[in-house]
C-alpha cells in the first residue's frame, strides 16, 4: 500500500533534506513550548465525578497545548494538514499532515502523575518523516529524522543489543478507553504469555512513552493491539531510526491499519513474535 509506511526498510530509505533538518529544530522549540504550558497546569490531582467532567478536563490541557503547537506548526507548514482526533487511525490523504498529540498521557497529568508528553510528527505521503516528543518533566526531548537518525537532546540513540527476550524488559498499553473485548482479552493473554517468556512486564500508558525507552536501549520490545496514529507513529520512527524493527504482532509491515504493532531490537523481535502468537 503506497500511502503506508510499508516497513521499516522503507522509513529508513527517506533522506533527510536540509530543509527537513532545519524544520524538525523549529518543530523541537514549538513542541517545547506547549510542554511548558501544560507544565504550568500540573501539579494538583484534577478530580472528576462524571464522564463529561472527565472530558472537560482532558480538552481543557489539549486545547492549552494546541494554542501554541497549531500557530506554529501551520506557520512552519502552511500547506499541510492538520489531524484533529489524536484518537484517529488509518490512512491519511496525498500530501503532509501534521499528527499532534498535545497531551499525549493525558489521564496522567490530571492524576498528577509523571508519565505524560507532548508529540508532534509531520507525516508526507502517509510516511512519518520528523518527530519530536518532548518531556516537560524531565526536560527530555527526543526526535527523528527519517533517514538521519533517532536522538535524545542531540546525542544519538541506538536500541538495546539484547538477543534472549529471556532477559529482557517488555511493555504494553491499553489502546483506548471503551476498547472492544475481543481486544482486551488479547491484550490480556498477550500480558499472560510475555510473563512466561520475559524478565519483566511492564503495563502502562501512554505507549510513546514506552516506544521512546525502546529506542534508547532501555526496555527491549513493545507490543500494543489496535491503537491510533498519534500513540504509534512517532514511537515507529524513533525506533526505526534508533535500529529497531517494527512489525505487526505477527511480525509482518505494520501499516497504521494493522490490528497490532511491535516495537523491538533485532536480537528479541522474532522471539517477541513467537510469544505473541500463541
Amino acid at each position: 500500500m503506497s500511502a503506508m509506511l510499508q516497513n521499516t526498510t522503507a522509513v529508513a530509505a527517506a533522506v533527510a533534506t536540509t530543509a527537513d533538518t532545519d524544520l524538525l529544530a523549529q518543530v523541537a522549540i514549538a513542541v517545547r513550548e506547549a510542554g511548558s504550558a501544560l507544565l504550568a497546569r500540573f501539579g494538583d490531582v484534577v478530580h472528576y465525578r462524571t464522564r463529561e467532567e472527565l472530558m472537560h478536563a482532558l480538552a481543557a490541557n489539549d486545547d492549552t497545548a494546541l494554542d501554541v503547537l497549531r500557530p506554529r506548526l501551520t506557520q512552519l507548514r502552511p500547506e499541510a494538514g492538520w489531524v484533529e482526533d489524536e484518537l484517529d487511525g488509518g490512512a491519511l490523504p496525498p500530501g503532509e499532515w501534521w499528527v499532534v498529540d498535545p497531551a499525549e498521557g493525558n489521564v496522567n497529568h490530571l492524576h498528577a502523575l509523571p508519565d505524560w508528553a507532548v508529540t508532534a510528527t509531520l507525516v508526507r505521503e502517509n510516511r512519518p518523516v520528523l518527530t519530536v516528543v518532548h518531556l516537560p518533566l524531565t526536560g527530555e526531548t527526543y526526535t527523528a529524522l527519517a533517514g538521519a537518525g533517532a536522538h535524545l537532546d542531540g546525542r544519538p540513540l541506538h536500541v538495546s543489543p539484547t538477543a534472549d527476550l529471556g532477559l529482557g524488559i517488555v511493555a504494553t498499553s491499553q489502546a483506548r478507553p471503551d476498547e472492544n473485548e475481543e481486544v482486551v482479552r488479547r491484550v490480556g493473554s498477550s500480558i499472560t504469555a510475555m510473563l512466561f517468556d520475559a524478565l519483566v512486564v511492564r503495563t502502562a500508558v501512554p505507549a510513546t512513552l514506552h516506544l521512546v525507552n525502546v529506542a534508547a536501549g532501555r526496555i527491549d520490545a513493545f507490543w500494543q493491539f489496535a491503537g491510533a496514529r498519534a500513540d504509534l507513529l512517532p514511537g515507529a520512527l524513533l525506533v526505526t531510526e534508533a535500529g529497531g524493527r517494527i512489525s505487526d504482532a505477527q511480525g509482518r509491515p505494520w501499516t497504521p491499519l494493522s490490528e497490532s504493532f511491535l516495537a523491538a531490537a533485532p536480537g528479541v523481535h522474532a522471539q517477541a513474535v513467537t510469544t505473541l502468537s500463541r
